[in-house]
């Protein structure tokens, strides 16, 4: 692929390599966009600098930063599953298992203990969100 100069949205190559520029993503859209929910992660993800944590990986084993960034891109692309990526299957086989069994009991009794755990695991994973600067130190978290 080569890089149009018109449309920041390519990817350039340099010397047969792809290079992508890290961009920020601070937009606004209307609340009946379809892909709002997606829009407002991309935000949400724009206030920590991703790099503070690669730079430190491919230190600690000695590889190249774009190796690090290559395989996470990879990987979240051959995925197919955004949410099992960034979630992990435990954590997807736990919020499932909680909705089987309380579908499988059948009762408002079983639904309310399965919703009590779903509500702490999107409360554990939504920490990031409510104390950023907890969880990206350093000015990863818009400082």
């Amino acid at each position: 692929m080569t890089s149009d100069p018109t449309d920041d949205r390519t990817v350039s190559v340099d010397g047969g390599v792809p290079v992508v520029r890290l961009e920020t993503f601070a937009g606004s859209w209307p609340d009946d966009d379809p892909d709002a929910n997606f829009k407002a992660d991309l935000a949400a993800y724009s206030l920590a600098d991703p790099l503070l944590t690669i730079r430190n990986l491919a230190d600690n084993i000695g590889v190249p930063v774009g190796a690090i960034v290559r395989y996470l891109i990879a990987r979240w692309a051959s995925g197919g599953a955004e949410g099992l990526l960034e979630l992990g299957p435990s954590t997807v086989g736990r919020m499932r298992e909680a909705v089987a069994d309380a579908e499988a009991a059948g009762t408002d009794a079983a639904r309310l203990v399965a919703y009590e755990q779903l509500a702490a695991m999107v409360g554990w994973l939504h920490h990031g969100l409510d104390e950023p600067d907890a969880t990206y130190p350093s000015g990863g978290a818009g400082s």
